[in-house]
């Protein structure tokens, strides 16, 4: 018995999951479903074909073969509506006013019709309704009145004017629902056109808040690249004017030429500062104090280098994330516009773990080789609840616009583990290479975030520390970095640096 149960249950459980459910199962999309509507409208073409073909033969007594007609050519009408829907509406008014004046020859002499309805009959007015619905759905609102109010001038001349006798009327019936389904037909058409129009706008705003993000970008980017332009400036300007009492008894061609060198490097730099003027922002935003580009307290301080990442890191850790740092390779003599890329990509993607990625951890490596500067930013999964950015969302089309400036690339996936990652190089010599197609993390990634270790304990407490106390390894993105020996036989440190 218990194995019959156990099998009645799962019988009833399985019914239960499979019809007592409230679960939605939608159709998928079918090409087919595109002409569901098309077949409707042919199906009421049809119904109306048969029903008028009876009306007209039996209540109109048209004859077997002038009702029949009329019956198909309003049939067509209708399904005429879906492609032209002016002619439509011509062919179906038309064959019923010939057919209201037809009929009402046949009905004056014959008392006992039964008084039809005239001279809209049922069958042609849901016709008519169809065709009507379909043409102001197609055509302007101006274009469905004056059907409308032709439709009902026709009804008023052949019921009001010309009359009838042995009829139920039914003008003032088929006006009113003419006008209800012109009225259903315009708004739904209103309805549609709006939809369109608000989806092209959005499209637009999108392409125009692209294209302005770009332009603040780039403005971005010549505002500070203006400060290194003048320090060369400068730099020519002063060396035009002392060369001279470098020589001695320079000629008047040579004294000549420095001079003429150290006026146009002095107008230069004044046009520059014009420039500046025009791109520097009056009221900088820097909503996490990492100094942000073009702005800050001091919008006339220099430009930072490689050498302030240390201080940028310290004000990130200050701000609530745990970032470790790691250095490969000694640092050449970047040019100045490098370096401030560099930091400025170093300072976005750490604004951008600071917002997006509250109390995680990150990882900063900066590699030093013979083609140029590697950076990578990789943060993990987000500790703390993610509140609104207050950043415009340039950072990462910045983070692009810098690199190919100079000639490299920058790559910003999310990890495997829930964090993001931003990899950026940078050639020494500014030649193009080519771009790195961002496919995304790697099958095998696994980000590991290392925390420093302390030295091993000696004989005597390191000077200024507490005694007894482990002092942990002095290392840094500028300096003489230090990292721990792994054994007896470690080599002495070659410039890497971890923290």
């Amino acid at each position: 018995m218990n194995g019959v149960e156990e099998r009645v249950t799962r019988v009833l459980r399985v019914l239960r999951d499979d019809l007592w459910t409230l679960r939605t199962d939608p159709l998928p999309p079918s090409v087919w479903l595109r002409w569901l509507p098309h077949g409707l409208v042919c199906l009421v073409a049809f119904g109306t074909l048969v029903a008028n073909g009876d009306f007209l033969g039996d209540r109109y007594q048209l004859g077997a073969q002038f009702g029949p007609l009329c019956a198909i050519v309003q049939g067509v009408a209708v399904v005429l509506a879906l492609w032209r829907p002016v002619p439509a509406w011509w062919l179906s008014t038309v064959v019923t006013v010939v057919v209201a004046l037809v009929a009402r020859g046949r009905l004056f002499h014959d008392p006992h019709s039964g008084d039809p309805s005239w001279p809209w009959g049922p069958p042609g007015l849901i016709a008519q309704c169809t065709v009507l619905l379909l043409l102001s759905l197609r055509v302007p609102t101006r274009v469905s009145v004056e059907a409308l109010a032709l439709t009902a001038l026709a009804t008023y001349v052949v019921q009001g004017v010309i009359g009838g006798a042995n009829y139920g009327p039914s003008g003032m019936l088929a006006v009113t629902l003419f006008a209800v389904v012109v009225l259903l037909g315009t708004a739904l058409r209103g309805r549609r056109e709006a939809r369109h129009q608000l989806v092209e706008q959005a499209g637009i705003t999108a392409e125009e808040r692209a294209r302005r993000t770009l332009l603040e970008e780039r403005n971005r980017i010549a505002r500070e690249l203006h400060d290194v332009v003048a320090h060369h400036m400068s730099v020519i300007s002063i060396q035009a004017q002392v060369a001279p009492h470098l020589v001695e008894n320079p000629s008047a061609e040579l004294r000549e030429n420095l001079e003429g060198i150290r006026k146009n490097a002095l107008e230069a730099l004044t046009e520059l500062r014009r420039v500046l003027g025009v791109l520097r922002s009056e009221n900088p935003e820097d909503p996490y104090g990492l100094g942000a580009a073009g702005g800050g307290a001091a919008p006339h301080t220099p430009q930072p280098t490689l050498d302030r990442l240390d201080a940028l890191i310290d004000n990130t850790r200050a701000a609530g994330l745990d970032v470790v740092t790691l250095v490969r390779g000694k640092a050449p003599a970047y040019p100045p516009g490098m370096q401030l890329s560099a930091y400025r990509i170093v300072q976005e993607a750490l604004s951008n773990a600071l917002r997006h990625a509250p109390g995680s951890q990150v990882r900063v490596e900066v590699t030093h080789d013979r083609r140029g500067l590697s950076l990578e930013v990789t943060n993990s999964r987000p500790r703390g609840p993610v509140r609104s950015s207050p950043g415009a969302g340039h950072g990462l089309l910045g983070m692009r616009e810098r690199a190919v400036m100079l000639g490299g690339h920058v790559a910003a996936h999310p990890t495997l583990h829930g964090g993001f990652t931003v990899l950026a190089f940078l050639p020494k010599d500014g030649t193009d290479l080519p771009p790195v197609e961002d496919t995304g993390p790697p099958a095998d990634l696994e980000l590991i975030f290392p925390e420093p270790r302390p030295k091993p304990p000696t004989a005597g407490p390191a000077a200024g520390s507490p005694s007894g106390t482990p002092t942990g390894p002095a290392s840094g993105l500028s300096g003489n970095p230090v990292r721990p020996a792994s054994g007896p036989s470690a080599e002495p440190p070659t410039g890497d640096a971890t923290r």
